[in-house]
């Protein structure tokens, strides 16, 4: 486990999070955009939608945890709907992955003034870090950068307990991305899964930072080893996507057998030599189409055919 005090942070670390923040600014003005709408979800676990990723909140005794900080623009809006939850200190922040929409505001959090206790501690997997400051040239000098997690880790797994219950992290390898973290709060019964499901959305599977369709299928499966249904399937162990709304087992369950799916059909057609044009215009994805495309959405038919396609020729 590294801190980020002992660590020399490059220029890449600057150009990351600028990106972050700039990815913000192209948002609507901040009264065009939609407001941050607080969703609680079990105990002392909240949702909160429109800040460009999902981000969780936990709150109790001993102050607030942030699973994700969505973009840079909304962070002044995420904090003022936390305030309303919580006047404790924001102690922790987890990092799902490294994309802008879900890390973007990190830096104004740890811009607050420090807690004299304990200061902001920003957690993620290895990778995480090493794709926000990986090092530009090795003869820079560069300076300190607010934001960056301070805690990466490096095993399969990484526990800590705060507000009075467990909350393990898992590494899934190679799903999203390569540094994708599964975060359950085991008191509260919530797993908070970042863009390894979004349910109103094929998945993203970013194959230049290092994601893949069968790690992607294995990090599903693994949601589901960690839920836990109630009655007649519903409720139990409530979901919390990277994007869209509150889920449970029964919604994973529908995903994951999508997308399983879709990969089964596109392994198929590469085993009978189809092209990725071919493949494209067979629709592999068509009765899935009015579920997960809407307009807008990141994820089109082709481009989530398309990344199925590399990621099973790259294996």
């Amino acid at each position: 486990m590294g801190v980020l005090g002992h660590l020399s942070m490059t220029r890449a670390a600057v150009v990351a999070l600028t990106a972050a923040a700039s990815l913000g600014a192209q948002q609507p003005p901040a009264g065009d955009r939609a407001a941050i709408e607080v969703l609680p979800v079990q105990k002392g676990v909240y949702m909160l939608a429109g800040a460009g990723g999902n981000v969780t909140v936990q709150i109790g005794s001993e102050g607030v945890l942030l699973v994700d900080t969505g973009l840079a623009a909304s962070a002044p809006q995420v904090m003022a709907e936390i305030r309303k939850l919580s006047k404790g200190p924001i102690r922790v922040i987890v990092n799902t992955h490294v994309h802008p929409d879900h890390v973007g505001g990190n830096a104004a959090f740890a811009a607050l003034p420090p807690d004299p206790l304990q200061p902001l501690d920003i957690v993620a997997h290895e990778n995480v870090l090493g794709r926000l400051a990986r090092p530009v040239t090795s003869k820079e000098t560069p300076p300190l950068i607010p934001g960056l997690p301070r805690s990466e880790y490096f095993t399969p797994t990484k526990d800590l307990h705060f507000n009075g219950e467990a909350i393990v992290l898992y590494h899934e390898p190679k799903a999203h991305t390569d540094g994708d973290s599964v975060v359950l709060f085991r008191g509260s019964d919530v797993v908070s899964a970042g863009d390894i499901f979004t349910p109103g959305g094929y998945p993203f599977i970013d194959l230049d930072a290092g994601g893949s369709i069968q790690g992607e299928i294995a990090a599903l499966n693994h949601i589901l080893e960690l839920t836990v249904p109630a009655h007649t399937q519903e409720g139990g162990t409530y979901v919390i996507p990277g994007h869209g709304r509150i889920c449970d087992e029964a919604d994973v369950v529908e995903y994951r057998d999508m997308v399983v799916i879709v990969r089964d059909r596109i392994q198929d057609m590469i085993d009978k030599r189809m092209t990725l044009d071919q493949i494209k215009s067979a629709r592999p994805t068509r009765d899935y189409d009015g579920g997960y495309v809407t307009p807008g959405g990141f994820v089109s038919a082709d481009r989530f055919v398309e990344s199925v396609y590399n990621s099973l020729l790259r294996k």
